[in-house]
């Protein structure tokens, strides 16, 4: 299938690893022009090569890093805001330094690129942002309580800015991935096991039967399936779909949330 992205131009955040490398990859094997951020050169050079997109030096976590990187790339026709962290630990030792961070890195880093670029895109009467929230951000994990905030907050940016692209061809939308093979993932659900030194293919099971037992594939969702997904959305054949949250969490969410 033909997405007809030849000649967008696209942005994608967080994507030196896991999912936002697979969102990037993907978009330039379907013709777009993509560009990726990063705060290490050398991380950064390398997801570079590999996805065939060209790197800019910037983090849109801090105010500083996301105006480098729109004076670097001041079009953008398609805005994904991946960029994000996560981690286990009990509300009680979340610290307001927790809470700032989190929010800083998942939730302001997205909104401050989507202020810069939607005039652009409701002026050319064409455009795509796409938020990577979470399942989190309708099932907030009582051990991430601070991350399942900050993609309940995108959901809000998400669907309110939706509202302002009325009548125009631009469409702002959320995906939720579930849990996802990433760099990081060992070493997070050995955080949340309770047997850290099983292989790691009883710990995933151990996960999913213990912590995301409504998952209906039971198993890690590949950064791949949920580019597939965002690549679609990205794309002029999505036009009709604006403002919604698109599961792609391997069915671990009820229907009636």
């Amino acid at each position: 299938m033909d997405l007809q992205l030849k000649g967008k131009t696209a942005l994608v955040t967080g994507a030196t690893a896991g999912i936002g490398l697979a969102i990037a990859t993907r978009l330039v094997a379907e013709g777009a022009e993509v560009v990726i951020c990063g705060r290490t050169p050398a991380k950064l050079d390398a997801a570079a090569a590999q996805s065939g997109a060209r790197g800019v030096l910037a983090d849109p976590a801090t105010a500083e890093g996301a105006a480098t990187l729109v004076a670097a790339v001041p079009v953008v026709d398609i805005l994904v805001n991946n960029l994000g962290i996560y981690e286990s630990k009990p509300f009680t030792e979340i610290t307001d330094e927790d809470w700032r961070r989190f929010f800083e890195v998942n939730v302001l880093s997205g909104a401050r690129l989507a202020r810069a670029y939607f005039p652009g895109m409701i002026e050319r009467d064409w455009g795509r942002i796409i938020f990577i929230a979470s399942e989190s951000g309708l099932m907030v994990p009582p051990d991430m309580v601070h991350y399942g905030m900050t993609k309940t907050a995108q959901l809000a940016i998400s669907r309110g800015l939706a509202a302002a692209t009325k009548g125009t061809r631009v469409t702002v939308n959320a995906v939720l991935p579930g849990t996802t093979r990433s760099e990081g993932i060992v070493d997070f659900l050995k955080s949340v096991s309770d047997d850290p030194n099983a292989s790691a293919g009883d710990i995933e099971r151990a996960f999913f039967a213990k912590d995301r037992p409504t998952s209906l594939i039971q198993r890690m969702i590949e950064p791949e399936e949920i580019a597939a997904l965002v690549a679609y959305v990205a794309s002029p054949l999505s036009a009709a779909t604006n403002g919604a949250a698109l599961r792609a969490d391997g069915g671990i969410t009820p229907t009636i949330v």
